[in-house]
């Protein structure tokens, strides 16, 4: 129950609360795999690396999966000739908060089939890591940056696996995780302070600098110290 004396942006202070209800993986409902021909060969083929199925929407079949296998189960999905999940429209995470776990989410569709399966990994929050799937579809290389900057999630063997919407240097962690503070870790002033401090070369990578094109800074503005002449 909320503090009926907190006003203004008091709560938001106080950063996320659980909820009485608690949401996690469980929601869906128990389903028949025979609904869907890629789980029955998931069961049949991985046994218990397979280790849950349910259907949400009504149609949203999703299999949870054990992430040490992760990248051979999805080359299986991929590769396998009655399944050919050639597409892989999204990858992301789930922050339960709590302790519990951070899932890693795939979106699949078999163009060939037309067919949608969605799979997910637990991670625990002590062993945030994965293996990469970018040599399997390459739309996954930003999409996996994505999750590792937002949610800390570590991609083993990634090609290039920086921040890709936080700044590279971004020292308050993750800020899709639960426990990430709503204003974020450091005070206002202390983020006003690194912000501008910052030089060009902080908002541009070494391959733009040597574009040849001078960096876009601000006009100083005349009778300023910068604009004098």
């Amino acid at each position: 129950m909320l503090d009926e004396t907190k006003t203004g942006l008091d709560t938001v202070e106080g950063g996320p609360q659980l909820s009485g209800k608690s949401t996690d993986s469980s929601g869906g409902k128990m389903d028949d795999p025979d609904g869907h021909p890629s789980v029955i060969a998931l069961l049949s083929q991985f046994g218990d690396a397979v280790s849950g199925h349910r259907v949400f929407a009504g149609t949203q079949h999703v299999v949870w999966i054990d992430s040490a296998c992760n990248l051979e189960i999805l080359r299986w999905l991929r590769e396998q000739q009655d399944h050919q999940y050639d597409m892989i429209s999204d990858i992301t995470a789930v922050d339960y908060g709590a302790g519990r776990p951070i899932e890693v989410v795939y979106q699949l569709f078999s163009t060939v089939y037309k067919r949608a399966l969605r799979v997910r990994c637990k991670l625990p929050l002590d062993g945030l890591e994965i293996d990469s799937i970018v040599e399997l579809w390459s739309a996954a290389n930003w999409l996996e940056r994505e999750v590792y900057d937002l949610f800390g999630v570590t991609f083993r063997k990634h090609p290039d696996l920086r921040r890709i919407l936080m700044p590279h240097d971004y020292e308050e962690g993750h800020p899709l995780r639960k426990d990430f503070p709503l204003r974020g870790r450091f005070s206002r002033a202390e983020q006003t302070r690194r912000a501008l401090d910052q030089s060009v070369e902080h908002s541009y990578i070494a391959e733009e600098m040597d574009l040849g094109r001078d960096p876009q800074q601000a006009t100083p503005i005349i009778g300023t110290k910068d604009g004098d002449e």
